[in-house]
């Protein structure tokens, strides 16, 4: 007798590291120069990534919740730092 499971509605034994591994190897995920790139992947679950090029150090993942929070708020704390400095005018 054939066996009538259909493989679509079985789980795949892919672990989240080997998800991660293949998201960072997918250029999709980077903006940019090698050594200055940008990683933006939803898949991947980890907030800091190691750059394209080893000596560069590490990135966020942008596709993160966190990785999100922390370019907006960086990026609003450096705009009033300008502003409190005075070197931006409205």
């Amino acid at each position: 007798m054939a066996n009538s499971a259909s493989t679509s509605g079985q789980r795949s034994n892919v672990t989240q590291d080997e998800v991660n591994q293949a998201e960072w190897e997918n250029s999709d995920n980077w903006t940019g120069p090698p050594g200055l790139s940008i990683y933006f992947s939803r898949q991947d679950s980890r907030f800091f990534v190691r750059k394209q090029l080893k000596s560069f150090g590490p990135t966020m993942n942008l596709g993160t919740t966190c990785g999100f929070y922390w370019l907006f708020f960086g990026t609003l704390v450096l705009v009033a730092a300008a502003f409190m400095l005075g070197r931006c005018t409205v």
